[in-house]
């Protein structure tokens, strides 16, 4: 028969250790995204150590996003089915030995097997701690608080990378940045057996076969096409290829989720209308930051001269801003305000933040040029993340809880690649088109191309500045919902059947 989830049953008592729990969830999630960025500053050194060629050195990177991205929904699937709280604790212990795997790797292509493993169980982790979170917290003021955390890492995260890894790079050894997972996976392993609940699983759920073949054969296609343009280029056989298959598996993909009787993808969770635009918010967002980490990073180095560890302080105020607008702002705001009205705001506020770096040159001031942009899209960012992550996962029926967080990180994935893919292609041939148009002698040849670099990072800024503002019209479009009403998991019921 056919209840409204959340009306059929007295509310489910709150667990007591919940914010025991949240530190938990929060350290493994805190990992799995350090794990995106904190082998980028660790990569010259790895391939110096393992003798890489440039142009397999990317797998270092790829091969960790292919999996990640690609098998995220049938990672959310499994923990539908089996339990979050055993994929989780599967997915920690995976990550950590993969991880070892990867800091003791004597050979390219071992370190690529063991990032890619990583991947792997990443997409096993991460909705797991999603949906955990999602079904610990009920209350929209503790949600709030709850999400805020949440979000901080989310958005932080990457930049913390870049701390830890030029640390560690630095002053240890280019594998730490791989060791250092595995006393963190011990750690929150055992914090997991000992205050995690697992909620009740659906009975008579199974696994949609065609649907992981179809949705995950496409999403890996699609990413791999996006990793690829970055080096060969838009109009390239393979990439072209690539997304055509992907596109191709993912239409069939919808069709099946269709006709499927246990759906991999339930189609009422992107039919709802506040769901499916924070979807699209959170991919158009996460687009525009992942560029502007990437250039950020060389700008610092290349053309500044910071060293790792100077370049991952110079993030520090990003990092702190963004714990400021989500803790403290955000998370207090949401049980007030509809979503839209913190979101649309903190993508403009981060919008104003990169047309600000548009104008750095090859000697802009730090203090005065670019500090006040990072704390701009820090704020921004932190009002965004968390309403993104509460609404998108609220009102969600339990049995559906863990693919609809994979679907939330999985338009994270996306986005990335999507943006460093495209916002690179913008930089390098707008950068590539400055020195072109300019005659240089042997002696203005360098200063010209530092010109050249800085200018098509600024392209590509602008560009990224008009992606956060198409986000803070979907969002504010879209994103409809209300301001949660105390004591309710959502503003309204979602379908759920029941056997």
């Amino acid at each position: 028969m056919s209840v409204w989830a959340g009306e059929a049953a007295d509310p489910v008592p709150a667990d007591p250790r919940r914010w025991w729990g949240l530190v938990v969830i929060a350290l493994a999630q805190l990992m799995v995204v350090l794990d995106s960025t904190i082998v980028n500053i660790a990569l010259p050194s790895a391939q110096r150590d393992l003798g890489m060629t440039d142009g397999n050195r990317q797998w270092v990177i790829t091969a960790y996003t292919l999996a990640f991205g690609g098998l995220l929904l049938l990672g959310g699937r499994i923990a539908d089915l089996v339990g979050r709280k055993r994929t989780f604790v599967t997915g920690l212990v995976g990550f950590a030995a993969a991880s070892a795997l990867g800091g003791a790797a004597t050979t390219p292509g071992l370190l690529f097997g063991a990032r890619a493993l990583q991947g792997v169980f990443a997409a096993v982790l991460a909705p797991s701690a999603l949906s955990l979170l999602t079904t610990a917290f009920t209350d929209p003021r503790e949600r709030g608080r709850a999400f805020g955390i949440y979000g901080v890492l989310a958005a932080s995260g990457s930049a913390t990378g870049f701390i830890v890894g030029g640390l560690l790079t630095e002053y240890l050894d280019w594998r730490w940045c791989l060791f250092v997972n595995v006393p963190i996976a011990v750690i929150a392993v055992a914090g997991a057996l000992a205050l995690l609940r697992d909620p009740p699983r659906h009975a008579g759920a199974r696994l949609d076969v065609p649907g992981v073949v179809l949705g995950c054969g496409g999403l890996v296609a699609l990413v791999y096409g996006f990793s690829e343009a970055e080096s060969r280029g838009w109009s390239d056989g393979l990439v072209l290829a690539l997304f055509a298959v992907g596109v191709a598996l993912l239409t069939v993909f919808v069709w099946w989720q269709s006709r499927a009787a246990v759906p991999l993808l339930p189609l009422h969770i992107l039919r709802d209308r506040d769901r499916a635009g924070c979807f699209l918010t959170m991919m158009l967002a996460v687009l525009a930051m992942f560029g502007l980490f990437l250039f950020m990073t060389y700008y610092l180095q290349a053309v500044l001269g910071y060293s790792p560890v100077r370049t991952g302080l110079a993030f520090l105020p990003l990092t702190a801003s963004i714990l400021i607008g989500s803790t403290q702002v955000s998370a207090r705001l949401l049980p007030r305000l509809p979503p839209r009205m913190l979101l649309a705001p903190g993508m403009v506020l981060a919008a104003s933040g990169m047309l600000i770096l548009t104008r750095m040159t090859v000697r802009s001031s730090y203090a005065t040029e670019i500090l006040p942009a990072l704390i701009l899209i820090g704020l921004g960012m932190g009002l965004t993340f968390m309403p993104v992550f509460s609404t998108a996962t609220a009102g969600v029926a339990p049995q559906d809880s863990g693919v609809t967080s994979a679907t939330v990180n999985t338009s994270q994935q996306v986005g990335g690649s999507i943006g460093t893919a495209l916002l690179n292609t913008i930089a390098t041939a707008s950068g590539a088109a400055y020195v072109a148009a300019r005659p240089s002698g042997p002696g203005l040849r360098s200063d010209i191309v530092r010109e050249g670099v800085v200018h098509g990072y600024t392209v590509a800024l602008w560009w990224a500045a008009c992606i956060m503002l198409l986000a803070a019209l979907v969002a504010g479009l879209m994103v409809t919902a209300k301001a949660p009403r105390h004591g309710t998991v959502a503003d309204a019921p979602v379908p759920e059947s029941v056997a």
